[in-house]
């Protein structure tokens, strides 16, 4: 079974809880659209796990410009088509670009993109003060739009009170809590267990 990890927001986490994932659980990674070539997160994430490169898989998309994917394919005269956004192999972490309403065409939202690869979801969100009403809304998103959510990544420093809102409010497990890393390399991570509810759903598939 493959997941996609979409965030409450740009710059939450997900990349780094990718990064978490794939060396945890030996998955493989997918960025279907990349927005930004400068930092592009599979090389990012190929240095940081140092797992082999058989383990990544080409973006369907490379805009050059660090910008909402509609504008960065604009400004290149792409218009991004979800019908060829196909992923043919199991076991792979899929990483959005910033959070489910992030359009990526005229009419098109990541969380388009969700519903077409159909994978189940788990949203990575920030610890700090205001997660509670950005997790909230994603979360009524994503269940309108009847897509699988697993439950809940927490991103940044640990803030007891904001898990315990996050998990009693939202009636979805705290999967786990990646506390701010510096370095961010493979021994860092590695140091941080997963818990067993995210063993649950990874171990088992």
């Amino acid at each position: 079974m493959s997941f996609f990890i979409t965030g409450t927001d740009t710059n939450v986490g997900k990349t780094t809880v990718c990064a978490w994932l794939l060396i945890h659980f030996n998955y493989s990674y997918w960025k279907p659209i990349q927005a930004g070539l400068d930092t592009e997160d599979t090389e990012i994430l190929k240095n940081v796990t140092q797992i082999p490169d058989n383990k990544f898989l080409v973006p369907t998309y490379k805009l050059t410009e660090p910008l909402s994917p509609h504008e960065a394919a604009k400004r290149q005269n792409i218009c991004i088509e979800l019908d060829i956004i196909k992923l043919d192999l199991e076991r792979t972490i899929v990483e959005g670009a910033g959070g489910i309403m992030v359009p990526l065409n005229k009419t098109c939202f990541i969380a388009d993109l969700m519903e077409n690869l159909q994978l189940p979801v788990i949203l990575v969100a920030r610890s700090e003060l205001g997660t509670i009403n950005h997790t909230l809304l994603t979360i009524k998103e994503i269940e309108r739009r009847g897509l699988d959510l697993k439950g809940i990544i927490i991103s940044g420093k640990k803030t007891a009170h904001n898990r315990t809102a996050l998990e009693e409010y939202s009636g979805y497990p705290i999967l786990a809590e990646i506390d701010y890393i510096n370095p961010i390399n493979r021994k860092n991570l590695l140091a941080i267990k997963p818990e067993k509810k995210i063993n649950e759903i990874f171990l088992s598939t």
